[in-house]
């Protein structure tokens, strides 16, 4: 039987179905690998300041809403001091801001991407490609892995 991808977790399914079996959103078609899900994004290249970050970020999540990507791993670093840095802080805050307000599902903060926290486990129930992550199971306060929302319409 001929399989589709569902535009919203990547996972196949039958064609035929009108809704995931593993989301159970309506299904947008896309045939296997025909739809990328995933991009790494590196927001303190260039050594930007906090300004730059977070339009690179706002930018980088509409870029992702129109090429139907649906998790952005954002690398914002520690920080230099030892205790997290700004960049770090306000990349989070603006993902946690953007959660409540509907424009990102999800996020899951990198310390959390494991396969024993919750947060990790329910992100690759959605997304089982992202096993293969590099940093799943690492512990790693330098990333922050959003999943991007659709653009509502209205």
């Amino acid at each position: 039987m001929r399989e589709i991808c569902c535009g919203v977790c990547g996972n196949e399914v039958e064609l035929g179905l009108r809704r995931c079996p593993f989301c159970e959103s309506a299904l947008e078609i896309f045939l296997p690998g025909q739809l990328d899900l995933h991009k790494i994004v590196n927001l303190k290249q260039g050594m930007p300041t906090v300004e730059q970050a977070l339009f690179r970020l706002d930018r980088e999540l509409m870029q992702a809403r129109l090429e139907h990507r649906r998790v952005l791993t954002l690398i914002h670093g520690y920080g230099s001091s030892g205790a997290g840095g700004f960049i770090r802080q306000e990349v989070r805050d603006r993902l946690l801001y953007l959660q409540h307000r509907g424009g990102i599902s999800a996020v899951v903060f990198g310390e959390d991407f494991s396969t024993r926290s919750g947060p990790g486990r329910d992100l690759l129930l959605r997304f089982p490609a992202l096993r293969q992550h590099h940093d799943l199971n690492r512990g790693n306060p330098g990333i922050t892995l959003a999943m991007v929302a659709d653009i509502k319409a209205g």
